[in-house]
């Protein structure tokens, strides 16, 4: 048997899975998150490991499993953060998540010491506050008392690799998550770091996502209930994992999208995918020798989730799909009503991280109903966004295979196949996607099948929404409106970002935050699950 885990942004999964990666059953355990004003997203990296522990305790419970009968474990982690450690690494603070968007001053250093340009053809991204580098920048410059003790940063998985097994490392996938990695080279770039002011030394060997980077510790046994000895293998980024576990590992296997906090579009392709305009990013993918051109949106099915929490705060676990049912019949775009879905700043296509939420075009006679309907719309309006910068370059987005926890709606996803005017499916396993691809990486490394087609295998379309010709050309008119609501207010979220955030516990932007905090919630039901990419 074979042990996966997902970590998320509102949890922890763990899956268990055979020897060739076919999932037999699945535990979440959930941890909180800060969202504070001035772009502030932060978890503490201790509730990480409780929650990988005692997943792991529960799965081996639930399916009465020995210990010895696992053969190894590899771990999916949320993308894009900070886990600064000192010489013990020991965290030396909160981890800044990728969500969390307060080093904009930080970014506009780097732009003006490198250009945004020459930045994104080593990086295959742009540089912005919601990447690793800039956040630790923040932290040196913010907290000088606490940097001064940090000797080591990463990335969520990589610190629970460190506590299964004593060894510090990442995967390829993960470092190009940072805004630190020369892309074209795969090592750490001394160019962006030198321009950061930051020692490399800080930064973890990278190494193969297959790789047994050691064995679970006599300490990290007594956590889990895993067996001294079991191999770990490195994993991956959840953003390239997803794509395993969706079966896309290659350019002829088409897209994906991910429907879980964040939001994504994406594809395999043979070399970086340079975007003149910079919509999109691309990382590396688990897969070697290949890479994982994507269209992050930061709010996709947090959207979702906000507005179940503001409609029912004391919602029960059914609360998402009487919403979503709800909003099946109404009408939202169709009746002049729009949701820009920018809760957290955002990413693709902007890059903005003054762009904030906003309902437009609201009026007396809108209900919950409405609302709800705003929001799927939405989502799916911004990532058609990101559907048509692919198109540009020739990338067929025809085919959308579905997974993350939203994609078990299926008003969503006919709303999606309208939109975008592509076929969309819904695959077998869809909140375990992650899961899945980091089981399937596990089996590579461990020898027990060749090669990372195998995924394509071990899941299969349930469901499949082709797109309405009148309505998709409906959609399409009513995005150029969209659009035009993000323009109209940009000016007013970048001079209003610019105002001391009230409350604020750090600088930055206020733009894009959410007040309070936030439990998470289980990846299960018609939950958005935990994406990052």
């Amino acid at each position: 048997m074979l042990i996966a885990h997902d970590l998320g942004t509102t949890g922890d999964k763990a899956s268990l899975h055979t020897d060739t990666g076919a999932l037999v059953g699945a535990v979440t355990v959930t941890y909180p998150t800060r969202y504070a004003p001035g772009g502030i997203a932060e978890q503490d990296p201790a509730h990480w490991w409780t929650a990988l522990a005692e997943a792991t305790r529960q799965l081996l419970a639930r399916h009465d499993v020995q210990p010895a009968e696992v053969r190894g474990l590899a771990i999916s982690g949320q993308m894009m953060g900070a886990v600064l450690l000192d010489s013990a690494y020991e965290p030396v603070r909160p981890s800044i998540i990728w969500a969390d968007t307060r080093s904009g001053a930080q970014c506009a250093e780097l732009v003006e010491r490198i250009g945004a340009e020459r930045a994104y053809e080593l990086l295959g991204h742009r540089l912005n506050p919601t990447y690793s580098l800039t956040k630790v920048m923040w932290v040196r410059d913010h907290e000088p008392e606490v940097f001064g003790r940090v000797r080591h940063v990463c990335l969520a998985k990589d610190y629970a690799v460190y506590r299964l097994t004593g060894r510090l490392a990442t995967d390829p996938s993960d470092a190009s998550s940072t805004n630190a990695y020369d892309q074209e080279r795969g090592t750490w770039s001394d160019v962006v770091l030198g321009a950061a002011g930051l020692d490399p030394a800080l930064l973890p060997e990278i190494v193969p996502a297959t790789a047994v980077v050691g064995t679970v510790t006599a300490a990290a046994a007594e956590a889990t209930g895993l067996q001294a000895g079991t191999p770990v293998l490195m994993g991956g980024g959840d953003g390239p994992l997803a794509a395993v576990g969706a079966g896309v590992v290659s350019p002829a296997d088409g897209a994906y999208c991910y429907l879980g906090s964040s939001s994504w579009v994406s594809l395999a392709a043979p070399r970086p995918l340079h975007d003149p305009a910079m919509r999109t990013m691309t990382f590396d993918h688990v897969v070697p020798g290949h890479y994982v051109p994507t269209a992050t949106m930061q709010a996709g099915g947090a959207s979702l989730e906000w507005i179940a929490d503001v409609l029912e705060p004391a919602g029960d676990g059914d609360r998402f799909d009487r919403l979503v049912e709800a909003a099946d019949t109404a009408t939202a775009a169709g009746d002049g009503l729009y949701f820009l879905p920018h809760l957290l700043g955002e990413r693709s296509p902007y890059w903005d991280p003054e762009a904030a939420g906003a309902f437009v075009g609201l009026r007396r006679h809108h209900d919950r109903a409405h609302l709800v309907r705003a929001v799927l719309e939405g989502v799916a309006f911004n990532l058609l966004t990101c559907v048509d910068a692919f198109r540009e370059h020739g990338l067929p987005v025809d085919r959308v295979d579905a997974i993350g926890g939203g994609a078990a709606s299926d008003v969503w996803l006919r709303i999606l196949a309208d939109v975008w005017g592509a076929t969309v499916r819904r695959r077998s396993i869809v909140e375990e996607a992650n899961s899945l691809g980091a089981a399937v990486t596990a089996a590579v490394g461990l020898g027990l099948v060749d090669d990372f087609g195998a995924a394509g295998k071990l899941s299969e379309v349930t469901a499949e929404f082709t797109p309405d010709p009148g309505r998709h050309a409906d959609y399409r008119r009513r995005h150029a409106i969209f659009l035009d609501a993000y323009r109209r207010l940009e000016p007013w979220n970048a001079a209003r970002g610019g105002e001391p955030a009230v409350g604020s516990a750090g600088g930055g932007s206020a733009g894009g935050s959410a007040g309070g905090e936030s439990a998470g919630g289980s990846d299960g039901g018609g939950s958005t699950g935990g994406g990052s990419a």
